[in-house]
């Protein structure tokens, strides 16, 4: 089903690439790093749950979300002093971020070889990713407009009032990747408007081996793009973006381009209800009407 992003109050934002959707396609990676993609394997992780390629570089694990083990942890930001941390262990420096002036250009798209609406796909993401409390998307559910929450699942309801993991290749989060893949249109309006500073940092961070990861990660998990958790015999399932390599990945680039959207994004994550999780992956587009498993939600 063909659709946009749903609309969301307050401001809009930004980002870059495998990144984005959190899952992030990755088609454009460079030569080396699709080599290195290939030699990733499925291995026992640490008490996270998560195993590989999901759960990504070992020495970067711990920055990541980590289970909610309350139901007021769900959904809620990361918060800016968290933020800051994070972003200095995955090797970013907020000095060399875009400047307040270089995010309101680059977001509206104007700036020399600014591209509205590849900037408005960009915007969509941003919100999407930052759909945390406080930070609802607007959706007609039953006719009726709705404010939804879902970040911590790593799921989004879609324009059209679908359900789906922010990895599906129905939404924005997955669409954008022509926009911010390596020699698209933010490393290309970096370099015309000042921000070289601000890419070299992206690529000597985290974010350079955890992409391979990432695209390992998409590759292997079918339409519905879900990602298994096991610790013990506990089993659970959450969508995409919030596997650890997915979610840095996604970290470092919206960090890169503004700290305080970043702080907006989900602190913790939070198993998808099982009946949903059977649902999607019964899809044959990873899609389902959010108004019939509204209720499976709490809150």
């Amino acid at each position: 089903m063909k659709s946009t992003a749903a609309t969301a109050a307050g401001p809009t934002p930004v980002n870059r690439r495998l990144t984005f959707a959190t899952a992030i396609a990755l088609a454009a990676l460079s030569v080396p790093w699709l080599a290195a993609a290939q030699g990733v394997t499925r291995a026992a992780t640490p008490a996270t749950g998560f195993a590989q390629p999901y759960a990504g570089v070992p020495k970067y694990l711990k920055y990541a979300p980590t289970e909610a083990t309350s139901a007021r942890q769900v959904n809620r930001p990361l918060g800016q002093t968290a933020a800051d941390r994070i972003a200095r262990k995955l090797g970013l420096n907020k000095k060399q971020v875009f400047t307040a002036k270089q995010y309101r250009l680059f977001i509206s798209g104007k700036g020399v070889g600014g591209d509205p609406a590849a900037a408005k796909l960009v915007d969509e993401s941003v919100r999407i990713f930052t759909n945390t409390t406080g930070r609802p998307l607007y959706v007609k559910v039953n006719g009726k407009v709705t404010p939804i929450v879902l970040a911590s699942y790593g799921l989004f309801v879609n324009t059209a009032g679908m359900l789906e993991s922010l990895a599906n290749t129905d939404a924005p989060t997955r669409q954008v990747n022509v926009v911010i893949e390596p020699g698209g249109y933010l490393g290309t309006w970096c370099r015309q408007n000042g921000c070289q500073a601000s890419l070299r940092m992206l690529y000597r961070s985290a974010y350079t081996s955890e992409v391979v990861y990432g695209n390992k990660s998409q590759q292997q998990s079918g339409v519905a793009e879900l990602v298994p958790n096991q610790k013990g015999d506990r089993p659970s399932t959450v969508g995409m973006s919030m596997a650890p390599c997915i979610w840095i990945v996604n970290f470092v680039l919206v960090y890169t381009l503004n700290p305080k959207l970043a702080a907006k994004m989900p602190g913790r994550w939070t198993p998808i209800p099982a009946n949903v999780v059977q649902v999607l992956e019964a899809s044959s587009t990873g899609q389902v009407p959010y108004s019939k498993y509204e209720s499976s939600f709490p809150g």
